[in-house]
């Protein structure tokens, strides 16, 4: 641990579950680095204070009623977070510039915030204050999605059904029908396609771009990215690896009964699976879970880094959010990709088509085709190459957060920039 050199970073993560957790690894990278961490943040989806100590959390309000919290719709979620938080953070940031809040932190160094966040470029220029935005998606998904208006734009899309297995050339190795999910409803383009460009335009004006990444997984969309940003890029992930102490992000407390029950289980013989939504435990017949008789684990939520890393652990179905499937790269866990939506196709393409890590179930999902998929993954040869090279990526990207590696020599580029301010 670093001594605190009395510079603050501020950061205002997006109130999602898959936002909230990379901006809290950043700041626990950040503090080790001898930064005074402040965490602005909505008061939907709080994060719990109570696990970062050493941390300054601020809650602005946000105007969200509880239907809306309740809501599906995120990109109506999105929008009206927007729409509400731009004065809150402007008079928390005044607050804090005037000193009230940071006589023992320091002075202020720059603003950190997710991409999602369309208003503050403005505000930070208004406080004259560097902002920094974090893209906590895999880059190449974050690079292809801010350009899918102009391939409407050019007439690329929609496309007929004859090409549906094509790929996309901008948005490699997606394919058409992907993409097609991706942009969801027909109602929500012209909605999705305005934020979008929004975000684009608010992104390309910053100091620069925290990625969540790492060049061992995006060097070839790294390299395009000067065509499209001018400020420096910092592919500083995967976060969760590096030499920083342990601590909870989750928005959920973890269920730990699943420890034990893994400590039972014979080694490589578990394939957990992570199911979207947890509704549907409560529909469960009365009497299911007493009647696995122990040849299973259903829980709310689990703490999925700890399983991976389980010795039990001999897979993972996933849906590929970037942050699980970060998480099980770096167990060396094979996967069953099952994606739904937004960067979880892209992530699941990669799994399957690149770097052959795993396998991709598509189309109408019967127990009969993931049986198949697990015994292929558990038991047959093909498992097993899958298994070597998780293993050879699992090793190349662990080497670049040690000292000398991509990643932390991106880190040392950014600790430095920051510290210049």
């Amino acid at each position: 641990m670093e001594k605190r050199n009395k510079t603050r970073v501020i950061l205002f993560p997006l109130p999602l579950q898959g936002c909230i957790n990379p901006m809290l690894q950043l700041a626990k990278i950040l503090f080790s680095r001898g930064f005074s961490i402040t965490i602005i943040h909505t008061r939907f989806n709080a994060p719990k204070s109570s696990d970062h100590p050493l941390f300054t959390f601020l809650q602005i309000p946000d105007g969200l009623s509880e239907t809306q919290k309740q809501s599906r719709d995120v990109l109506l979620q999105l929008t009206l977070l927007n729409n509400n938080c731009e004065n809150p953070l402007r008079e928390c940031l005044t607050n804090l510039i005037k000193g009230s809040e940071t006589e023992d932190g320091g002075e202020i160094s720059c603003l950190i915030d997710d991409s999602g966040w369309v208003f503050t470029q403005s505000v930070a220029d208004s406080f004259n204050l560097p902002r920094f935005v974090l893209c906590a998606y895999k880059f190449t998904f974050f690079l292809g999605h801010l350009l899918v208006p102009q391939l409407r734009r050019e007439g690329f899309l929609p496309f007929p059904d004859s090409e549906a297995e094509d790929s996309v050339p901008t948005f490699q190795p997606l394919r058409k029908k992907d993409l097609a999910r991706i942009m969801g409803k027909k109602d929500q383009v012209e909605p999705l396609d305005a934020y979008l460009v929004k975000i684009l335009e608010t992104t390309k004006p910053a100091s620069g771009l925290i990625v969540m990444s790492c060049e061992e997984f995006d060097r070839d969309s790294l390299s395009e990215s000067h065509k499209v940003f001018a400020f420096p890029i910092y592919p500083i992930g995967p976060p969760h690896i590096h030499d920083v102490p342990a601590s909870s992000s989750s928005l959920f407390e973890p269920d730990q009964s699943c420890t034990p029950w893994l400590d039972k289980q014979e080694t490589r013989s578990v394939m957990p699976g992570s199911v979207q939504g947890r509704e549907w435990i409560e529909s469960l017949p009365s009497g299911f879970m007493e009647g696995l008789n122990g040849k299973g684990k259903i829980v709310k939520w689990a703490p999925q880094l700890d399983v991976l890393a389980h010795r039990a652990t001999g897979g993972f179905l996933t849906h590929n959010g970037w942050n699980s499937t970060l998480e099980s790269i770096c167990e060396g866990v094979p996967m069953i990709s099952l994606p739904f939506v937004w960067d979880q196709l892209l992530n699941a393409r990669f799994v399957s088509d690149v770097w052959r890590i795993g396998i991709h179930l598509e189309g109408r999902i019967e127990r009969r085709e993931i049986e198949s998929a697990v015994i292929r993954l558990m038991v047959e040869s093909e498992g097993e190459q899958i298994r070597e090279r998780v293993n050879a990526l699992r090793d190349e990207v662990r080497r670049s957060v040690q000292r000398g590696g991509s990643s932390s020599r991106y880190l040392d580029d950014l600790v430095d920039r920051i510290t210049s301010f």
